[in-house]
């Protein structure tokens, strides 16, 4: 299954031509069809700049002085052109800097936050505390119940501008962490794999999403499964 950086890749390097693999991942990719949407406007942007011409007898201030010029000169003609070539390149290089710029996938700022959180992947089976559980879910105005499983790490994290509840569940596989991403709409379910870590970004109608990812390079489908439901089912959603 294509993942989002490889659809960002194929649509880069030709974005007319969209293959049935890529139709499908972007149909379920919130971010990736905002994504597209840029490098669609950005196309059009270029076209356009391609095909300007200037109406024959168009009275622009100067543009006859400088027709004359380059007529008489071409070694100046040929130096203007250059630079105007130059300056389309550039405007192309900064307009795919901008389009491959970082933060526009919901995922890869999930993957990047767990970097700075890295001794929450400690396998153990010492649970939270409820009131610590309160105290994190709480501040995002939810609470969450005691059959979410064996919730072994808790912390309210700043993501995104917003205070989420991060968690770690232990399952027999291994942990996996959730985030509850009550400010991140997004449409049905999306699957990544980045960074050494595989997971999912889960629509919730009404409450946002749900992050759920574990480390490795196998993704285990059941176990995601099962982990969002669990989490879900346990969410107290107060808001």
């Amino acid at each position: 299954m294509m993942d989002c950086d490889q659809y960002r890749r194929a649509i880069l390097a030709d974005p007319h031509g969209v293959s049935a693999e890529m139709r499908s991942h972007v149909a379920g990719c919130h971010d990736c069809t905002q994504y597209t949407e840029r490098v669609q406007r950005f196309e059009d942007k270029l076209d356009r700049a391609l095909r300007v011409d200037i109406a024959p007898g168009a009275r622009v201030r100067g543009l006859r002085g400088l027709r004359t010029r380059l007529a008489r000169s071409p070694r100046r003609r040929r130096r203007w052109l250059a630079a105007a070539a130059s300056l389309l390149l550039a405007c192309v290089v900064a307009g795919s800097l901008w389009l491959v710029a970082p933060g526009s996938s919901l995922a890869a700022d999930v993957v990047n936050h767990m970097a700075e959180e890295p001794d929450a992947w400690a396998r153990t089976d010492v649970p939270v505390p409820q009131p610590q559980l309160d105290a994190v879910f709480g501040e995002s105005h939810m609470r969450l119940k005691a059959d979410a499983g064996l919730v072994t790490y808790a912390s309210s994290c700043l993501f995104r501008g917003h205070q989420v509840p991060h968690l770690v569940v232990q399952t027999t596989t291994g942990p996996v962490t959730v985030m509850v991403l009550t400010h991140e709409t997004t449409r049905g379910q999306q699957r990544f794999n980045d960074q050494g870590y595989q997971g999912v970004i889960e629509a919730v109608p009404g409450h946002g999403s749900l992050a759920v990812l574990e480390r490795g390079s196998a993704f285990d489908e059941r176990t995601i499964e099962a982990v969002i439901a669990q989490v879900q089912s346990a969410i107290d959603w107060t808001s």
